[in-house]
């Protein structure tokens, strides 16, 4: 396989993407122990997540290649630009998934991997071809398939899914629209020009950078749930409190923003919000360790 080949199909991968999806499973690991969690959770769990979220980026190119091809932001990516054909792009994110399931089912536990394949799906099939034409609400609503990674790491680990997970969860599922709404305001054009009903495509710009400021002051609550309820210590607490403060006055600028460009300063920070945020977490699970409180098990019923 040529270098050119290789990079287009590195590029279905949406590597950034997943690797930010990586890094909050692998955080969500560390925070399941208070030891180091054993190899064949780190590894096999971090590569089996990555081959899953490699396959449900690769469908997602499949799946909306034709308005990719209409899109700016997306017209250059591998199938728009006939690099690579629609049974490429299909046998890849296939044998992707299948690897995935196999690494999980077989290093790590089969909970992972149900978990997995459901937010693969969720991701894949629910949100890219039904909610994302559906609905202006798609990415709240479909914001829960990326907001599982935590609870994948949480569950590679101790094989189960615990309420600490969920937080972790939660705080990511609240601060997915935001962070897309702003990217949103800023391709608004482009997203028209595909059909794709967008909230500042359906309801206006002024609308949105609205919501992208309740949802930040949401965000803001919700980040300290981890700390109110028992979860972590004063180093979190402040990380969350000084990069929340960040956020607000970033969606706070948007409602009346120096320029266009403003709604992309405010996505890029979004990003160095959460990994910020994770980072502390796992400083603070290491530095302040915290008691664990009683675990949500998913024990088989019957006899």
């Amino acid at each position: 396989m040529g270098a050119g080949i290789a990079s287009q199909y590195w590029e279905l991968t949406k590597p950034r993407v997943v690797a930010l999806i990586v890094f909050t499973a692998i955080i969500g690991m560390f925070l399941a122990t208070p030891s180091w969690p054993s190899a064949a959770a780190l590894v096999a769990g971090s590569l089996g997540i990555w081959l899953a979220s490699a396959s449900a980026a690769a469908l997602n190119h499949l799946l909306d290649r034709e308005r990719d091809a209409v899109m700016a932001r997306t017209a250059h990516r591998p199938l728009p630009t006939g690099q690579l054909t629609t049974a490429q792009v299909l046998v890849f994110a296939l044998a992707l998934g299948v690897a995935s399931m196999a690494v999980l089912v077989a290093f790590v536990n089969t909970l992972t991997a149900v978990l997995t394949f459901a937010s693969l799906i969720g991701y894949a099939v629910v949100y890219t071809v039904w909610l994302k034409r559906a609905t202006p609400q798609n990415i709240v609503i479909g914001g829960a398939a990326g907001a599982a990674p935590p609870v994948l790491g949480w569950a590679a680990v101790t094989g189960e899914v615990h309420p600490y997970a969920l937080l972790l969860f939660l705080i990511i599922f609240v601060w997915t629209p935001p962070h897309f709404w702003a990217l949103a305001i800023y391709r608004r054009e482009d997203y028209a020009r595909a059909a794709v009903p967008m909230l500042p495509v359906v309801y206006g710009v002024q609308y949105t950078r609205e919501h992208v400021l309740y949802y930040t002051i949401l965000l803001c609550v919700v980040s300290i749930l981890p700390y109110l309820t028992g979860m972590t210590g004063f180093i979190y607490l402040g990380g969350a409190v000084v990069l929340g403060a960040g956020f607000l006055w970033y969606a706070i600028r948007l409602m009346n923003p120096p320029g266009e460009r403003f709604a992309m300063d405010v996505f890029n920070y979004s990003i160095v919000y959460l990994m910020a945020l994770f980072a502390f977490l796992l400083a603070d699970h290491w530095l302040a360790p915290q008691p664990a409180i009683a675990s949500i098990q998913f024990v088989p019923s019957g006899g």
